[in-house]
């Protein structure tokens, strides 16, 4: 699992996922994800937000429009809960 803590600038995390920074604000607008902010409100993001960034551009070049993004990703992190919770579950050998 990627690093959940904040630490690229806007610049470099639209460098790191080719895409256009306005991108990113659209993005966080639309729910897809949340980047960590400073005090200041700079906005700050980690490894894992730069996957989440990388996979709404596969989802995009797909065709998939944002509310549709948006749904994919819900649904992949359910799944991601489910597969840890039965791991969990599973008997030890």
């Amino acid at each position: 699992m990627a690093d959940t803590r904040g630490v690229f600038a806007i610049s470099v995390a639209a460098e790191r996922a080719d895409m256009q920074i306005q991108n990113l604000r659209v993005y966080e607008r639309r729910g897809l994800l949340e980047p960590a902010r400073t005090r200041g409100g700079t906005r700050l993001y980690s490894e894992a937000d730069i996957e989440v960034l990388l996979r709404i551009g596969e989802l995009l070049g797909q065709g998939l429009n944002l509310a549709g993004i948006r749904r994919v990703l819900a649904l992949e992190a359910e799944v991601g809960v489910l597969r840890s919770q039965l791991g969990d579950a599973r008997p030890s050998p």
